[in-house]
């Protein structure tokens, strides 16, 4: 039986026979009794929990604020990790975002500041000067009660006040190369049945073998499973060691995104491609939710109101799968059937997405609509890409999440428009038929007629922002009557 090795506060923590589904905050606060970090909600959402994980790219170390409630202990292996109690000094003072944030008052009660502390060091070790967006969203996974954020956000901009305080990262850099197992090197827990492979061969074989397995990716989801739901996952195949699922190509094909590639680093690439995401990709989840959890994990849980499917599918996505030493290619949108079933085949798994070069004659937008800016699973997402010839559509591509038990393009609808003129009596049309490509449900979130109707205002936004220069027909019906 292998061990999990990891770097805190500068030592080499080695662990054997443990759950493999034990999560960090829990390993933490009962069996170091570091209590620094707190449990919240043990979802991932309050970031009370949320701790710094430092990994090895290239010739130096990334940093990322992670949600300790909901990251399975093994994952550590070959990192470095630090919790609050790791900012103390020798001398006991404090760190320059814990100054800041006694001198700025952006405590009161406490429960939340340890998270909030977590979140402003990764800040710190990964930006010199960040605007007041990246604040934002370094903190858009911690949630106050008391302080309101405004104290909060001005000890962020004022930390770098302070004498500034960096670790030796060089010596942390060596330490964690003398944890690098190597190519072909895996990490196998034999009595909890957790498997890390080394290679893509490896992990195709063992997952053909053993079909029933549990993937593992960033464990965004997965972990909820554990904490929320209490299953018992008997056997775990975790990718995070697989070099080839880590790669992240650009080239005149497109974007090719392995299944271990975080959302946080895939995000920012697709985004200099299609800026026109960038909006929605800030609200997908928060910061440390995009630094734990993977792309491909997202496609293929397969969400309804996942927001990353109905943008890749507007922009024609396509999955790479493979079975065994057998892979194969299709559509994103053909990769869902039904209500969480698609169409993998017994043993296979999405070993990468695949995302086309940039037409410079598509006008795309993606489209969030929620209660909440941060932070929030939509009520309804669209993803609409269009291709004119003079003022005729060429081709559009209509992609909606919430409306139907799957992530669906509206074909109807599509089909409407296809050859027709880019113009106010085409669009309303359009907007009508909307109501023969979804029958949408009313859940918490929104109400079916709601989503009908945002759905239809959605698709005639678009088409304020990608019409001819030409004025609109005063004669025309109050579309934002027009009811699903």
């Amino acid at each position: 039986m292998d061990q999990i090795r990891f770097i805190l506060d500068g030592e080499l923590i080695q662990l054997d026979a443990l759950d493999p589904t034990r999560t960090l905050l829990q390993y933490l606060r009962e069996d170091l009794r570091r209590v620094g970090s707190k449990e919240g909600c043990a979802e991932g959402d309050c970031g009370a929990c949320t701790v710094v994980i430092a990994e090895l790219v290239g010739e130096g170390l990334k940093y990322s604020a992670v949600n300790a409630c909901i990251l399975f202990l093994p994952t550590l292996d070959g990192k470095t990790l630090f919790t609050v109690e790791s900012l103390k000094a020798e001398d006991g003072g404090l760190h320059p975002v814990q100054q800041s944030m006694v001198d700025h008052h952006g405590s009161q009660c406490g429960f939340c500041t340890p998270g909030f502390i977590m979140s402003m060091f990764a800040l710190y070790q990964n930006e010199s000067s960040p605007t007041r967006a990246e604040i934002d969203d370094a903190l858009s996974g911690n949630l106050c009660r008391c302080t309101g954020y405004r104290a909060i956000v001005d000890a962020c901009v004022h930390m770098y006040d302070y004498p500034e305080v960096r670790h030796d990262e060089q010596l942390l850099i060596d330490q964690m190369r003398d944890l690098q197992r190597g190519a072909g090197i895996s990490v196998q827990l034999e009595q909890a049945r957790y498997f890390a492979p080394a290679s893509i061969a490896e992990m195709a074989q063992l997952y053909q073998e053993n079909p029933n397995a549990q993937i593992l990716a960033g464990g965004t989801d997965v972990g909820l499973w554990v904490t929320k739901q209490l299953r018992e996952l008997p056997f775990l195949i975790y990718l995070g060691n697989v070099a080839e699922l880590k790669q992240l190509q650009v080239d005149r094909d497109g974007i090719q995104i392995g299944a271990a590639v975080t959302l946080s680093d895939a995000f920012a690439e697709i985004a200099k491609l299609y800026p026109e995401f960038s909006e929605m990709f800030r609200r997908f989840a928060s910061m440390p939710v995009r630094n734990a959890g993977t792309l491909v994990g997202n496609l293929a849980n397969g969400s309804p109101i996942g927001d990353s499917m109905p943008a890749l599918i507007a922009v024609g996505a396509s999955v790479c799968l493979r079975r065994g030493d057998t892979q194969r290619e299709m559509a994103l949108e053909d990769l869902y059937l039904d209500y969480m079933k698609n169409a993998l085949q017994t043993g296979e798994f999405i070993e990468s997405v695949r995302i086309p070069p940039r037409d410079e004659n598509v006008l795309l937008r993606c489209y969030k609509l929620c209660k909440r800016f941060d932070q929030d699973i939509s009520a309804v997402c669209a993803g609409i890409a269009l291709q004119l010839d003079g003022n005729e559509v060429r081709e559009i591509r209509i992609a909606l999440g919430g409306m139907a038990a799957i992530p669906k393009r509206a074909a109807q609808t599509e089909a409407l428009l296809r050859g027709n003129k880019w113009d106010e009596t085409t669009v309303i049309s359009a907007m009508q038929k909307l109501s023969e490509d979804f029958a949408p449900m009313s859940d918490m979130r929104a109400s079916a007629k709601y989503r009908a109707r945002a759905t239809a205002n959605l698709l005639y936004r678009f088409y304020l922002e990608t019409r001819p220069l030409q004025a609109l027909d005063p004669g025309a019906v109050n579309v934002f009557a027009v009811s699903g």
